[in-house]
């Protein structure tokens, strides 16, 4: 019985520190680039577009679809990137905690 009641103590701690996680997702920011760097994008790290850059040389009409096409690279880039980050985040909060591998917990 005493490792249920420290196990229900750990899940507590685990939802409390989630949600102070959850928060702070909100405000941490990737970048992502494409074509060089010509293409920047930031996003949350819940995926959230925060910002966009594009170099001014690309901006002519007959480039347009290549235009299109790396602003898609760059968002997929910094969406990679922001997953990854949430990834390490719920390590740090699950450590210690007996949950099977590749268990995905809800991230609200």
């Amino acid at each position: 019985m005493k490792d249920i009641m420290g196990l229900m103590k750990k899940a507590q701690e685990m939802q409390s520190k989630m949600q102070e996680m959850q928060a702070e997702l909100e405000t941490l920011e990737v970048e992502g680039q494409s074509g060089g760097g010509m293409v920047k994008m930031r996003l949350t790290a819940k995926g959230a577009m925060r910002g966009i850059a594009i170099d001014p040389s690309l901006f002519k009409e007959e480039d347009a679809e290549i235009l299109e096409d790396l602003i898609i690279a760059a968002h997929e880039d910094a969406r990679k990137k922001a997953e990854a980050l949430m990834e390490e985040k719920m390590k740090s909060v699950t450590a210690g905690l007996p949950i099977p591998p590749g268990m995905k917990l809800p991230f609200g």
